[in-house]
């Protein structure tokens, strides 16, 4: 009898000690995921669908944004705004209308540095202050974190993360920036685009003339344009 008990209580045991291992393998293969894929910057988004998004970052070129926001409007278009803290405290009216025309809203660090040449503290404060800034003018919280210069290393990567931020790049650059020709700028976009391309830009002059062929080319080409969160849907 006893050892009957004994078999039975070491089967009792060898189970509870199997459901256990299979738990911590369980977990432990989750944590791996997530370490993989921590500190992973964003490129592009979905491939599988015929989608674009457009993310202007915004430090300066007020006088071509108005005509940037009335071009989205018009072709009924929402894209992702990345936005600097400093501009935004010395913007609030123009920051208001990109809000209130329903564009999404990312951060774009406060000072416009390179986050890789400043310390860790540094590099929080520049992320929240500007989320505190954006926040209490618009209401709206921040999620995702565009580098400027699109300076970054694992480093900053790992503080914004950290920070519940997704950081984002770009896999097309209009280079807008440097040229005052806007068929160069089209001519990038046209051919580099991709499914789930984010397209980079900035309020420029280039980018203004630009805009409406580029909409209707995209367009043509059966490409939806959407903010930088709706083309990182089911993204692998």
């Amino acid at each position: 009898m006893r050892i009957i008990m004994l078999k039975r209580k070491t089967i009792m045991i060898v189970g509870i000690i199997i459901i256990l291992l299979c738990f911590l393998l369980v977990y432990m293969s989750r944590i791996s995921v997530n370490t993989f894929k921590l500190f992973e910057p964003i490129y592009k988004g979905n491939e599988s669908e015929r989608k674009v998004a457009f993310a202007c970052n915004v430090v300066w070129g007020n006088e071509y944004l108005p005509d940037m926001l009335s071009e989205f409007k018009k072709n009924n278009i929402k894209i992702s705004f990345f936005i600097g803290g400093d501009w935004a405290d010395k913007n609030k009216e123009l920051l208001m209308r990109i809000y209130e025309d329903n564009h999404e809203i990312g951060n774009h660090g406060y000072n416009h540095l390179k986050h890789t040449q400043i310390s860790e503290e540094k590099n929080k404060e520049e992320i929240i202050k500007t989320e505190e800034v954006i926040n209490n003018i618009t209401g709206a919280k921040t999620k995702l974190f565009a580098p400027p210069y699109g300076d970054l290393n694992k480093k900053v990567a790992q503080i914004a993360e950290g920070l519940d931020y997704k950081v984002v790049m770009w896999s097309v650059d209009t280079i807008d920036w440097n040229t005052k020709d806007y068929t160069q700028v089209l001519d990038r976009v046209d051919k580099k685009v991709h499914n789930g391309a984010i397209i980079l830009m900035h309020p420029t002059e280039s980018t203004v003339k630009a805009l409406p062929i580029m909409i209707n080319n995209l367009k043509n080409r059966n490409y939806e344009i959407v903010t930088v969160s709706e083309v990182l849907t089911n993204a692998n």
